[in-house]
């Protein structure tokens, strides 16, 4: 057999370099939208593989938000401007329409699943929160909490079968803790093998990666979860924080976007080739 490691490829830059974004997507259909770099952002940018372009703005700009779905239906939730924000909208692959409001405003928050079938959770207002929202595509709805509270957590898979992972508690923190739901309930699963937060991930609840983030000026570190397990893989050509990712992507097949340090935030593009195997076929000739 012949292996082929896995391994992170510049792509084009985005439009806007900034940090604090969200994303949605897959790697060659993806969408970046809010953040931060010297003022709130509302740009919206769409990825077709190659570079990105512009699109319509959010209807409110804003930072430290969540995102999920596609790149043509995407849902953008919380954030902050000048105070904690509950408004989602949603994206047809066009424009923004608002939608119904989050129960509780939080920035910092994250989220997976679908736009018609969501699931958000974490962040902070005052304090760090465990809350947890179902979105079914007009309405969020309050669901158990997380059993730890948390803050720059990165999450991925679908409203039924989540992962969170990582983030920061009370006293900014790091925490390598994993919890897994079913939809109804959060159980704790085995931890991340080092402290990341502020990070990014995508892929499902039993083939998940997750990369970036901090502490630091920016990692460039990324681990996988096999659904028990996790181990380390490759390493982003540019550590950095507060990243955007095409959330929807698989596993083997990631899109990263953004990030810091500040204070222009980055407008760098790296893909991710998961590791493959192939049949390396030989001819014997009897002589």
């Amino acid at each position: 057999n012949t292996i082929t490691g896995a391994a992170w490829a510049s792509g084009g830059n985005m439009g806007t370099g900034r940090y604090i974004l969200a994303g949605a997507g897959t790697q060659t259909a993806g969408l970046g939208f809010g953040g931060y770099a010297g003022a709130i952002k509302d740009e919206t940018e769409e990825y077709n593989g190659s570079a990105w372009s512009e699109q319509n703005d959010l209807n409110t700009g804003r930072y430290a938000l969540g995102g999920m779905g596609t790149q043509t239906a995407a849902l953008a939730f919380g954030g902050q401007t000048n105070t904690n924000l509950n408004n989602s909208e949603e994206y047809n692959g066009t424009s923004w329409t608002e939608g119904n409001n989050l129960n509780t405003a939080r920035q910092k928050v994250v989220g997976a699943g679908l736009q018609t079938a969501a699931v958000a959770f974490g962040g902070v207002t005052s304090t760090d929160l465990a809350n947890t929202e179902e979105y079914n595509g007009t309405s969020w709805s309050n669901a158990n909490n997380m059993n730890t509270a948390r803050k720059t957590a990165t999450g991925f898979g679908l409203q039924t079968a989540a992962i969170v992972a990582g983030g920061e508690v009370s006293g900014d923190a790091g925490i390598t803790t994993v919890e897994a739901y079913d939809g109804t309930n959060w159980t704790a699963v085995n931890d991340m093998q080092r402290i990341y937060y502020a990070n990014a991930s995508c892929g499902t609840q039993t083939d998940g990666l997750v990369f970036g983030g901090a502490p630091g000026a920016g990692q460039s570190g990324s681990q996988q979860w096999d659904g028990t397990n996790w181990r380390t893989s490759a390493s982003l050509g540019t550590g950095r924080w507060k990243l955007g990712s095409a959330t929807a992507a698989t596993a083997s097949s990631a899109l990263a976007f953004g990030g810091g340090p500040p204070p222009d935030g980055n407008a760098g593009t790296e893909e991710f080739t998961g590791e493959t195997t192939a049949l390396n076929l030989k001819t014997l000739t009897d002589s």
